[in-house]
């Protein structure tokens, strides 16, 4: 079966046909190596890592190239290295962040169970390759030289009678609607507004190379021009698809679809354009002045790099992921289960794996991962009471996904705060009483509501915190007390039933249930009478 795929420039999801499907070709935007990758760029890095594994089994692991760039040139990186190391030649303080923070990226998104790429060019390994299509748009007619700069022409481009695509054929804005949305300031040396820097002159101290078009001074490149570079140099002038976040359609897919494509006078530049929808953290845009700023490293110190993957799976790629608690919570309890069923099979002597088709057809269109952790319940659900070929069905199944560390026994039971098993369900099984707090401060609620919500949550040996914002969080601590707590009313209970207080009895219970305490009677072996306890769902 083949894949479907959505393309951005077309707004419609149409049969991906490879241009070569001996060397299937994609590359994807990187980071920009100065600090943490936040989880935004964990959901890009894991949405390109899906495509990835779904064309290497589509095509053969060996007939796919994958190529994600490290951008190691940029302003943000001279001023981190300034900050980070006072008193450090520029140049030598932006090596070592770069490097920490190229380790750092690589650490986070293996941990997300993302696979390398083919090819990790950076940035400033191809300086030669940016000036030379520089050199190739200003011979063209479409970029020009201005007090050192270089810088692109739109305008030019769209007045071309040729085979290139209109500028703005992207991100279907108009010329004047990308002004508002330009990276760069309007600057007195530009021709049109709308106009963008291919190469500016460098800063006494800063990373600087030959400038080309016969500028006299060394300078270094602007952003846009790195990729197409990069992707020219890796994948050649056209390719089968290009990836990135949703805020890069513009301006910086656009500019790079039009920089290519007027250098080697192309209609595209890549045959699918693939954008990932933004993430935003309990229903908010993430922001630091909001306090739900959160980096990979952040959530990996608290979850296992599987349990994130499938949070970020649950959501199809091209719509707004809500990061929630109560969603990790979920996904950690599941892959729990799972891993509890898979553990089995890493000791048989020997394991043929099937080709995991069921899988990969859901994946084909357009990578629908919400339905591919469907199926993979539904096999799951199979595999605990099936054969051994169900079982490795189901791991085949995880493996194509990438989910890596299911036979690793009480990894899941760590992913919060690790008190060990079910601790994760009783987050989860909290959640409710979570957003009925929130509610109530949001509604301004009498304290009496306030406290007897948390009373809920406490009651089933959970800490609420709350913060001077109303940011709540649960910590989990040790639940002996809680425990002695509800067994000493449950004897209190019996007791009552035995001497027949029924009216003590049914308090009892519902001092238990605004606890978040469910009960069930029942009798034992001898037929004595007996209660078990559990948390409320």
């Amino acid at each position: 079966m083949d894949l479907r795929l959505y393309d951005t420039l077309t707004r419609e999801k149409r049969p991906f046909v490879p241009l070569d499907t001996n060397n299937v070709r994609m590359y994807a935007c990187g980071p920009t190596v100065y600090d943490f990758a936040h989880i935004g760029n964990g959901r890009a890095a894991i949405v390109f890592d899906v495509l990835f594994r779904a064309l290497r089994h589509r095509y053969g692991a060996g007939h796919v190239t994958y190529v994600r760039n490290i951008t190691d040139v940029d302003d943000k990186i001279n001023v981190r290295a300034a900050r980070d190391y006072p008193g450090v030649p520029l140049n030598e303080a932006i090596r070592k962040v770069t490097e920490q923070t190229y380790q750092q990226y690589q650490d986070d998104v293996t941990a997300l169970g993302c696979l390398p790429p083919t090819v990790q060019p950076r940035a400033t390994e191809h300086i030669p390759e940016m000036r030379a299509i520089i050199e190739k748009l200003v011979a063209g007619g479409f970029a020009y030289v201005a007090e050192d700069h270089v810088l692109f022409s739109p305008q030019a481009m769209n007045a071309a009678n040729s085979v290139l695509p209109r500028y703005g054929s992207l991100s279907k804005r108009s010329l004047d609607e990308m002004i508002a949305g330009a990276r760069v300031d309007v600057a007195p040396y530009k021709r049109d507004n709308t106009d963008f820097v291919l190469w500016k002159p460098s800063k006494p101290g800063e990373p600087s190379w030959p400038s080309p078009a016969g500028i006299a001074v060394e300078g270094r490149p602007g952003w846009h021009i790195e990729c197409s570079a990069m992707a020219w140099k890796h994948l050649g002038e056209k390719f089968d698809i290009h990836g990135g976040g949703i805020d890069l359609v513009f301006p910086h897919h656009e500019n790079e679809l039009a920089q290519t494509c007027c250098a080697f006078h192309t209609d595209r530049m890549a045959n699918v354009w693939m954008h990932n929808g933004f993430l935003q953290i309990e229903s908010e845009k993430m922001s630091k002045s909001l306090g739900n700023f959160f980096t990979i490293r952040d959530l990996l110190g608290k979850w296992p790099g599987d349990v994130l993957r499938l949070q970020m799976l649950m959501t199809h790629y091209r719509s707004p992921l809500d990061w929630t608690e109560e969603r990790t919570l979920q996904a950690n309890i599941e892959l729990e289960d799972w891993s509890h069923v898979l553990q089995s099979y890493y000791s048989w002597p020997e394991k043929v794996f099937p080709s995991p088709e069921r899988l990969f057809e859901v994946l084909a269109d357009d990578l629908d991962t919400p339905n591919a952790v469907t199926l993979l319940r539904e096999l799951y659900s199979r595999a605990r009471k099936g054969t051994q070929k169900d079982v490795l069905e189901f791991a085949a199944s995880c493996r194509l996904l990438g989910f890596r560390n299911l036979d690793k026994p009480g990894l899941f039971e760590q992913g919060t705060s690790g008190i060990g098993e079910g601790s994760a369900r009783l987050l989860f099984e909290n959640a409710t009483r979570v957003q009925a707090l929130r509610a109530a401060y949001a509604n301004a609620a009498a304290p009496t509501v306030i406290s007897s919500i948390k009373s809920e949550i406490e009651g089933t040996g959970v800490r609420v915190e709350i913060d001077n914002r109303y940011n709540i969080e649960l910590v989990l601590g040790d639940r002996s007390g809680i425990e002695a707590k509800v067994q000493e009313l449950i004897n209190l209970r019996t007791a009552a039933r035995a001497r027949k207080d029924f009216k003590e009895s049914d308090r009892i219970r519902d001092e238990l249930a605004a606890m978040g305490v469910q009960l069930k009677d029942g009798k034992d072996a001898d037929g004595n009478p007996i209660t078990t306890w559990e948390i409320a769902r």
